[in-house]
């Protein structure tokens, strides 16, 4: 599986960088539009920040809440959110993400349980920041808009977040197109936790799964939303991102141009888009640009 995402990270790259270069939006912070582009920054500057996130004395726009960015597996926050990040912030939400989940030096890797602890401990370092709030909004893509069920669910989180909106996420598992299962048939599946355990736990049907589901999947006073593209090929099948008790999106509606994939998704600005529309209630006419697949 590892050797499969970083296939997918290198087609991804060398594709992206041909067919959508990144540009700079009108205001003041530079939103990229592709996944090459925020990738190759991560992996050239591991700890970076995107443009306009983390902004010490960053002060809330009225009707906006300070909001979180959760990057996905094996992705740092420069590379999942040079885009997301800057376009949020240019709309004058206060936007900040860690990186997190470190195993064998890669990000969120880690055991999905340990990735939302540290999760916890920043959530209150930013409500630290602002006591004129009680709770965040959280944006997580992959993983990261599935691992925050388990923050809110088990550690504490219901009373800490308002909103969750995943971005693609992991929430039933995924079969990685077949190779998940393929990994279960032939007994390799510890091989996979070897590599990262964030891997096997995200299976369809792992331990981990079937206990962040079990009873409510969507608990507490929390508004849970999940926006997905019929193109991804990493969370297998796409719908089985949905849960019950969350709004539901799918980026084609309406656009038949929309053909982004799993990697590409927080980097079109349709997605973008929606995503600030939930996090602040306005209604912003939802962009339909052709957004080419990668992998």
């Amino acid at each position: 599986m590892r050797a499969l995402r970083s296939a997918m990270l290198v087609a991804a790259c060398m594709t992206a960088a041909v067919l959508v270069p990144a540009t700079s939006a009108s205001a003041a912070y530079q939103v990229d539009l592709s996944f090459a582009a925020g990738l190759t920054k991560g992996l050239t500057n591991p700890n970076g920040t995107p443009p306009g996130v983390n902004r010490e004395g960053c002060v809330p726009r009225a009707g906006t809440r300070p909001v979180i960015l959760v990057h996905g597996t094996t992705e740092n926050r420069l590379a999942n959110f040079s885009g997301l990040g800057p376009f949020l912030a240019n709309l004058g939400f206060c936007v900040f993400a860690p990186n997190y989940g470190y195993y064998n030096n890669i990000p969120a890797l880690n055991y999905i349980e340990k990735n939302a602890a540290e999760l916890s401990t920043y959530v209150d370092s930013i409500l630290a920041k602002y006591p004129q709030f009680d709770k965040v909004d959280l944006v997580g893509h992959s993983q990261g808009g599935m691992m925050p069920r388990y923050y809110i669910k088990f550690l504490g989180g219901q009373n800490k977040v308002n909103r969750l909106v995943g971005l693609a996420p992991s929430n039933n598992g995924t079969t990685l197109s077949g190779i998940a299962n393929l990994a279960k048939v032939f007994g390799i599946t510890g091989i996979v936790e070897q590599v990262g355990p964030a891997f096997a736990q995200q299976i369809k049907g792992s331990p981990f799964i079937t206990n962040l589901n079990a009873g409510d999947p969507t608990p507490g006073n929390v508004k849970y939303d999940v926006l997905v593209t019929n193109g991804d090929q990493v969370v297998t099948p796409y719908r089985s991102a949905f849960i019950a008790g969350a709004s539901a999106w799918t980026a084609q509606s309406g656009c038949i141009l929309e053909a982004s994939e799993h990697l590409q998704f927080s980097y079109s600005t349709r997605v973008q888009t929606k995503v600030a529309n939930l996090l602040d209630g306005r209604n912003r006419s939802l962009p339909c640009r052709l957004v080419l697949p990668y992998v």
